[in-house]
Order: structure tokens, then C-alpha cells, then sequence
């Protein structure tokens, strides 16, 4: 009799393993949720759609693009982190996210995730309301001097992409910068265009388009060489001042997700980076694509943190979890 129970529990077991693998072969088998820290609207969440769009096709099943902003992305950030770690939940990392650990105790930490693939940089800028009459980086940084703290700056919250870029410019150029924080790119592009703020440090792909059109004057471009959609813009470097600086992005899940569920979900958002037409899409909205594997983008993420806790330190970003 007893034989016969332990013969019974074996098979149980033995199907509950065999239940196991095929879900995970089965993955997926419903929509994957990808989780956008920042508001609708901006750089990332416009690029965010174009990728789920294509790994949609990949995927075999719809990846939906839900934005919970908040808190500098830490908001969404931690719900996806602590969420089940079946794939069917991802989000997305930027530059803020790095400092964002170091500055908010709420934030979640790089540790708490898996990383499936890196998307691109796009460098910072600095620009100056039609308003102000600054139309170099050089008269920008006369302004500042001149009456330190009278030029506000739009940028996201402490510990957010623009926000770094602003508080590494401002050492960078000598000069100090009423930074006013705000909830993602697109309300960042409104206060200076408003003449709210007399400054903006967002993307070049959230100001090109005001730029060309005469509505602010983006006076320098924060890369390691210009860009692609504004070759008459000088770099920070070329006029003199040392500095790149800008937005990453990669597509994350919580760090105890399988690996053969990251595998997937790498393999459908790479082919998404590498289709034609995703990459004229994203070339003409003015995004800077350079995609990387689970692997390399991790490392890649071990590398940055490494190299901005520094200068974190030496802007007073980090306020937790110091080393």
C-alpha cells in the first residue's frame, strides 16, 4: 500500500515538472504588458509603442504599452520589480533609472532586474526659449554667470534623465540653474516653449521639430558627436566644454524571471530593432538605435553604474545607498 502511494506521489510530481515546461514552452500565451515609467507623449513612450508594435509580430501575441508615471519612473519601475516573474510583465530603464537609485530610498535597484535588451542612446541637450534672446552656449553660460540662478530650467524629477543632464551641465559650465522638475518630456518641451522656464535639457528627438522651427534654440548636443538630425549643432565638447550625457534605454523584467522567458522575449525585441522599416521609423522620428542581447546589455548596465556613481557623488545626487 505504501509502494503504491509513493508510486502515486512520484507521478505527481513528475507532472507538475512536465506542467512546468510546458508553460514555459507555451510562453506566451496570453498579452505581455510593457510597463512605460513616464507619461504619454514623450521620446520614450513614442518609442516604446514602435518596439511593442514590433515585437507583437514576433511574439505571436499583442505587447501593450501601459504608462504609470510617477515618483521619477520609480513608480512603475517598482511595481514591474516586484511583479510575478513570468515575462508577462516588462518595462523599460533609462539614465534616470541609475541615478534615480542613489537619490530616492524608494527606488527600485538594478539587482531587482533581468535585462533583455538594450536600445540606444539618444544624448541630452540644453536649449533656450525663443524669449531669452541666448542663441550659443556661450551666451548661455554669460547669462549664468552673471546673475547665478536667475535662468530656470525645465527637467524631469531629482534623479531623472533631463535632471542629471541639467545638474552635470551646471558643473560643466560654471554656472547654477533653477531646476524645476517636472513628469516626463512632454511637459518639459511645454515650460520652455511657454517661456515658463527660459531653459530645457530633454532629448533632441522632444525638441528638433521647435527647434527648426525657430521656437527655441538648442544650443548644444550633449553626444559624442553631433546629431544625425541637427549636424548644425555644435557638441558640448567642440565648444569647449567637456560633457556626454544622455537618455539609455533598455527593456527589462523582474531579475527571477526564467531564462528561457528572457530568451524569448529578447529574441522578438531584437528582431524588432532590426526590421527596415522599425529602424527608417525610428531614424525619422530622430531616435539613435544601437541594440545589444540580454548579455552585453547587462554588462553594458554593470558598466554605467559603475561609471556614473562619481559624478553622481559629485553633483550631491546621492543621497542612499552609498558605497
Amino acid at each position: 500500500m505504501k509502494l503504491k502511494r509513493f508510486a502515486a506521489l512520484a507521478l505527481s510530481v513528475a507532472m507538475l515538472g512536465l506542467a512546468g515546461v510546458g508553460t514555459a514552452t507555451a510562453f506566451p500565451d496570453k498579452p505581455v504588458t510593457l510597463v512605460v515609467p513616464w507619461p504619454a507623449g514623450g521620446g520614450s513612450d513614442t518609442l516604446m509603442r514602435m518596439i511593442a508594435e514590433g515585437a507583437t509580430g514576433s511574439l505571436g501575441q499583442p505587447v501593450v504599452v501601459v504608462n504609470k508615471p510617477g515618483a521619477g519612473g520609480s513608480l512603475g519601475l517598482r511595481e514591474v520589480a516586484e511583479s510575478s516573474p513570468d515575462g508577462y510583465t516588462m518595462s523599460m530603464v533609462a539614465t534616470g533609472f541609475i541615478a534615480e537609485q542613489y537619490g530616492n530610498p524608494n527606488s527600485p535597484t538594478l539587482d531587482q532586474y533581468k535585462v533583455v535588451a538594450f536600445v540606444g542612446v539618444d544624448p541630452a541637450i540644453i536649449a533656450a526659449g525663443k524669449g531669452t534672446g541666448i542663441k550659443t552656449l556661450e551666451g548661455l553660460v554669460a547669462e549664468g554667470k552673471a546673475d547665478p540662478g536667475k535662468l530656470r530650467n525645465a527637467n524631469d524629477q531629482p534623479g531623472g534623465t533631463a535632471f542629471v543632464a541639467a545638474s552635470l551641465m551646471e558643473i560643466a559650465l560654471g554656472i547654477d540653474l533653477t531646476l524645476v522638475p517636472y513628469q516626463g518630456s512632454a511637459p518639459v518641451v511645454q515650460a520652455v516653449m511657454s517661456g515658463e522656464t527660459q531653459t530645457a535639457t530633454p532629448s533632441v528627438t522632444d525638441l528638433i521639430a521647435q527647434h527648426k522651427a525657430g521656437d527655441v534654440t538648442i544650443l548644444a548636443v550633449a553626444g559624442a558627436e553631433r546629431h544625425f538630425l541637427a549636424p548644425d549643432i555644435p557638441t558640448f565638447t567642440e565648444a569647449g566644454f567637456p560633457l556626454v550625457t544622455g537618455t539609455i534605454r533598455a527593456i527589462v523584467v523582474p531579475a527571477e524571471t526564467p531564462d528561457e522567458v528572457v530568451a524569448k522575449l529578447e529574441t522578438a525585441i531584437m528582431a524588432a530593432l532590426a526590421d527596415e522599416d522599425f529602424k527608417k521609423r525610428a531614424t525619422a522620428a530622430g531616435f539613435s538605435i544601437a541594440p545589444l542581447g540580454s548579455a552585453d546589455a547587462s554588462a553594458f548596465l554593470q558598466k554605467m553604474d559603475e561609471d556614473m556613481y562619481p559624478v553622481l557623488l559629485e553633483a550631491g545626487l546621492v543621497k542612499v545607498r552609498q558605497k
